[in-house]
């Protein structure tokens, strides 16, 4: 078995760029920094940042372009993968994620996100989110005696 998953969340380094394959389906990529913070031997905090190059296909791509701007959190799963082409100094390579879920990070004005949005697996209809029921709890301490089992 082979697993190639990648969860990233960080902050765009640049707007989105949008544009359509020759067979008129949408990509959109951009770059995104995530931190690393830590303390080193000496105690003194030490950070570092890497940048992912993020490729987003469909409705996604669509979504990135219209909400996210420089600056944006974000977080995607998607996949690893390697592109490679000819130029002319050589072969060139480029690793990027392509997100096959993606959701918004707070809002600059401090609001939550509201929601995320996953590339549908097949052309069916999206689903109506479900709403689940919440569970009360009492106010009272619960007695362990009172527990039957």
């Amino acid at each position: 078995m082979y697993i190639n998953k990648a969860i990233v969340y960080g902050n765009l380094t640049r707007d989105p760029e949008m544009k359509a394959l020759p067979s008129g389906q949408q990509v959109t990529s951009f770059s995104l920094a995530t931190n690393r913070v830590w303390k080193d031997k000496m105690g003194a905090k030490q950070e570092s940042v890497d940048y992912h190059n993020i490729v987003l296909f469909g409705k996604l791509a669509e979504l990135a372009a219209q909400y996210l701007k420089k600056g944006s959190g974000v977080y995607i799963e998607g996949r690893m993968q390697t592109r490679s082409w000819d130029d002319a100094s050589g072969k060139k390579y480029r690793m990027e994620v392509v997100a096959d879920t993606m959701q918004f990070g707070p809002r600059s004005s401090g609001a939550p996100s509201t929601g995320g949005y996953s590339a549908p697996a097949s052309k069916s209809s999206p689903k109506a989110p479900e709403v689940l029921e919440t569970i009360e709890y009492p106010e009272e301490d619960i007695n362990p005696d009172d527990i039957p089992f």
